[in-house]
Order: C-alpha cells, then structure tokens, then sequence
C-alpha cells in the first residue's frame, strides 16, 4: 500500500504560525533579541500533530512512542513553514524532529529532481548518522537521499546528483566542494538545517555555510538546530533567517538530568592508573573515554589495549574515514567496550548504550563538555560522567559548572588522595625563587662572562 505526503500548503500560501506556547521568566531573556522565545507543548502522542497516515506508520515503525519537548515544539512551526531557532539538549530527538516535516512536504523525484531540502552537519559520522535516521523516517514512500561528506566516494556522489535527489545531507566543506564544481543545485531548495551550528562555526565552517545559505533561494526555511547558542550563531541568525522563533528546551540546564556528573582530582602522571582502578571499579557497559589531541588518543588507546584487547577502538581525526566508519559500527555492535576519542565524535553520535563518559583530559571550552557528556543519558536512559581535574584546572572546572548551571559531585578511589591546591605560601615562595637568582642568570650571559668561553 503506498501513500503520499502531505503538501507544502502551509508554506506555499504563507501560512500562519501555531499558537505561541506559554514562556516563561528564565526563558524570555534568551535570543530575545532575534525572536520570540517559546517553550515545548504538553503532547503524549504523534497522534496529536498534523501528520499524514504513512508517516505516522513509519514513526511507529522507528519505535517512537512519545514526541520529545524538541518533537513536540518545532514540527508544527517546520510544517507551516516558520524559520526556527532550536535549542536542545544532546540525545532528545533533534534530527527526527526536523527530518519528519521535511520528509511530510517532499515533491517526488519526477516532479523535482534537484535537491529539495539540504541539512548541514559538522562531521562525517553526524552526516551519516542524520541520513539513516531520515531513511527510517521515510518508510513507505521512496526517497532519494544523498550523503555528501568528505571521506566518501566522490564519483558515487556524482552519480546520485545527476540521476536526482531530494535531500542532501553532508558537511560543509564538501557541500561547497560540490556548489564550485557546479554538480549541486540548490535553486530549488526550499529548507535549509543547519545542526549542531555551533560547532561547525566553531571549527571555521563560517565561510562555506554563508555560501552555502547564498546559493538557496531567499524564500527558504531555515532551521537551526544546537545545544548551545553563543554569540555567534546568533549572529549568523540574524543575517540569514527571517522572523525566527526560538525553542528553548534546555530549561536553564545544559546537563541532561538522567546523567550523574562526578570528578577526581588526580596528578597528571597518575592518570592512566586512576582511569584503570576507574573502569574496574565501574566496570561499564560501553564507554566513551575523550583525549584532548590525536597523539595522546593513540597512546591511550595502546596503553588500555593491553588490559582490554580487542574491546578497546580510539577514533581521531587522522584516521581514514574506512577505519572511523568501522571502529563506530563495532561500537554500535557491543563489539567495543571501549572507544577512546577526541572530540571528533562529541557531537551528534547516537549510541544508547554508552553508560559512561570519562573526560581523560578537561575539555578546553565547556560547550565541548556539555557535548561530551551528552554521549550517554541518550533519550532518557541513565549515564554517569566523570572528569579527570588536575592542579592548575580548577577554574576550568569552575567555569564549566556555571555553564551547566549544576555542581560536580567530587569522587575518589582509595590510594588516589585528592591533590591539594597549591597555596598563596607556596606561589609567593616560587615567585621569590624567581625573582632571587637575578644575579645568576645575569652572569650566564656571554657578555658578562670573565673568561671566554671554550669551544
């Protein structure tokens, strides 16, 4: 039995805004600048929201019962035709909650064969995460779904362009790679996501998307998807949507609240063996463990395959886009216990069934730790983070609790003593150190040395 999608009514004849959901103290000040605030709807069931027959089957199919706040709040306003600004904790729903009204609205490929919807993502593994979801979500009626990212077969890329897509989704870089070489036409582009926005302007895709948003007719949607909205995205709201409204399903709290968030104060040289006693102590069902470089990933990674060979993958950047693809499915396998990684895969994987998060080292900007810790607690289920601090991170550490709006509970193993904090003492005695061997340094200089120097 087939069906067809409901038709682009609303957004063809311009059609009206839902009714504006109640707001409240906190939220009100949030982007109120760049739009009216709202907060998500009450609704227990996808039975409640304008949706045609076929998709409510294919919802149902994905396994989804109940929309979640980010569900509930953006698909009325994407199917009649609104620019969003949303923003939701990791691990909520977001990209069924953009992909739904984009899927309910597509013309079939014979009547347009150019991409009809683009959604930009920041990596390769969101890119594909973000198709497969779509893919689910189109069940019951064919659809042409295109994957352009770096990393992936470039001539099979081109194949898909030129026999017709309906939607694009890939990553910046690449999505400007195709618009240059002329292979990608966007004049019929009638919604544009931009997810996890923060990062890609974070990590210098600034340029390329305001490349990509000018080649999309002015008439577009846009959405924008994020669990943070710095200053910059804001910005970027503000030069290319138009009259957005802003969802806020964060409540004041960047943390999800299913995950329990501790941290050990530990040397820097006993790390690794606190990590050990950690993981034998916690024993978890998958974990993620997150290194602030490529090199200290690696050496992690054989350091911890000795005690957990062949269940221990790492995953950075340097890697070919084959191995990252596979050490990820053979996490989505439960072949992997552990999965050491840089902050490559802190944004947008979804894997249920990481239960633990460990920040080996601090991350250096505490949106990256609010990412991080959303690997696990996905979808309501319960996760626990913790946070290697050593001397001389404390104010970091203190910055990322004022950004979460939440205190981090201080753990301890037996044998792993806290490190105490070095005192006022202690820094003018180091500072008098400096100042006293003035002399000394004085007289290594060649200048002043009485005697010549031996060659």
């Amino acid at each position: 039995m087939s069906y067809s999608r409901s038709p682009r009514n609303a957004r063809k004849s311009g059609g009206g805004r839902p009714p504006r959901f109640e707001d409240n103290e906190d939220t009100i000040a949030l982007l109120e600048s760049v739009g009216p605030v709202v907060l998500p709807p009450e609704i227990e069931s996808f039975d409640e929201l304008d949706l045609s027959p076929v998709m409510r089957l294919a919802i149902a199919k994905a396994g989804f019962t109940k929309p979640s706040p980010i569900q509930a709040a953006l698909i009325p306003y994407a199917l009649a035709g609104t620019d969003v600004i949303g923003q939701a904790r990791t691990g909520t729903g977001k990209t069924a909650a953009f992909s739904i009204p984009i899927l309910e609205q597509l013309d079939s490929l014979e009547e347009c064969r150019d991409p009809q919807a683009i959604i930009v993502v920041p990596t390769r593994e969101l890119a594909d995460q973000v198709a497969g979801e779509a893919a689910r979500l189109a069940y019951g009626v064919p659809t042409e779904i295109a994957i352009l990212s770096g990393g992936k077969n470039m001539n099979r890329q081109l194949r898909q362009l030129e026999n017709g897509v309906q939607v694009v989704v890939g990553t910046p870089g690449r999505i400007h790679d195709h618009l240059q070489r002329g292979t990608l036409r966007l004049d019929k582009t009638w919604c544009v996501v931009l997810d996890e926005a923060d990062r890609m302007l974070d990590i210098g895709f600034r340029p390329q998307i305001e490349r990509i948003m000018r080649k999309c007719p002015r008439n577009r949607q846009t959405l924008l998807l994020s669990a943070t909205l710095p200053p910059v995205v804001r910005r970027l709201a503000e030069s290319y949507m138009s009259e957005p409204v802003v969802i806020d399903c964060c409540r004041n709290e960047m943390a999800v609240d299913t995950i329990e968030q501790r941290y050990f104060t530990v040397a820097n040289d006993r790390k690794v063996e606190l990590l050990e006693q950690l993981l034998e102590r916690e024993d978890p069902e998958q974990a993620i463990i997150f290194c602030r470089t490529k090199r200290g990933t690696d050496r992690l990674h054989r350091q911890l395959s000795r005690t957990y060979h062949g269940a221990c993958g790492c995953i950075h950047g340097d890697l070919q886009q084959r191995e990252r693809d596979r050490v990820l499915q053979s996490l989505r396998d439960r072949k992997l216990k552990l999965l050491i990684a840089t902050d490559v895969v802190g944004r947008g994987i979804d894997i249920t069934t990481i239960s633990h998060i460990v920040n080996f080292d601090v991350p250096q900007d505490c949106d990256d730790y609010v990412h991080r810790v959303g690997r696990t607690g996905r979808m309501g289920r319960d996760g626990v983070a913790y946070t290697f601090v050593v001397p001389g991170e404390g104010e970091v550490l203190t910055s990322i609790e004022q950004r979460i709006n939440k205190e981090l509970v201080r753990d301890s193993i037996e044998g792993f003593d806290p490190v105490p904090e070095v005192t006022a003492a202690a820094e003018a005695a180091s500072a008098a150190e400096e100042e006293a061997p003035t002399e000394a340094r004085r007289s290594l200089n060649p200048m002043t040395r009485k005697k010549k120097r031996r060659r």
